[in-house]
């Protein structure tokens, strides 16, 4: 959305202030919908957000922002690429080696942000997303030689398996080599 701004949680490596001169990878973790709203904290309950606090050696540069109470991921993707390109800009990243990660909500404005910029990452992680859009399984080819990992709980009550079975299933018709992991016992997270 043009003019939106997005709150985000910024995570730089310890040694980021000794190595001025060095590119970093960067990963972008998109959080599920239980996690919008106004409260940044809220974005540190999952995911990269969570790995940061909690690793803080973590040796890259990490941005996790939080969706507006009033949209979903799906609907900001050229927010997403805007915060991207002013990452890559402001910030010392190595453009060959941004990732891509998000979970529910996340994963399917991931999907969305993924086919959108096949180019822009270098390799793409999600977890448990639905299959965005009506046309999305005709888009998605394009990203059949990128590095994907999808996971998702069998019993996931929230998101259907199948969701992410049939996005591997086309990226592998496609040609691609998709690794797709599912926990028979897990559910939605």
């Amino acid at each position: 959305r043009a003019g939106l701004r997005l709150r985000y949680l910024l995570h730089l490596p310890p040694s980021y202030w000794e190595k001025p001169a060095r590119q970093w990878p960067l990963v972008l973790f998109l959080h599920g919908r239980g996690e919008r709203g106004n409260d940044i904290n809220v974005v540190r309950k999952y995911g990269i957000a969570k790995v940061v606090d909690e690793q803080q050696d973590a040796d890259f540069i990490a941005i996790s922002p939080q969706c507006p109470l009033a949209y979903e991921w799906p609907d900001l993707t050229d927010t997403l690429a805007r915060l991207l390109d002013q990452a890559t800009t402001h910030l010392p990243v190595d453009p060959n080696r941004v990732y891509l990660t998000g979970l529910s909500m996340g994963a399917r404005g991931g999907w969305l942000l993924a086919v959108d910029q096949p180019g822009r990452f270098a390799a793409i992680a999600l977890i448990c997303g639905r299959i965005p859009a009506p046309d999305f399984l005709k888009r998605v080819a394009v990203l059949k030689d990128k590095p994907i990992w999808v996971f998702h709980g069998a019993k996931d009550p929230v998101v259907p398996v199948e969701n992410s079975e049939k996005i591997v299933a086309t990226l592998q018709a496609a040609g691609g080599n998709p690794r797709l992991i599912i926990y028979p016992e897990a559910d939605h997270d």
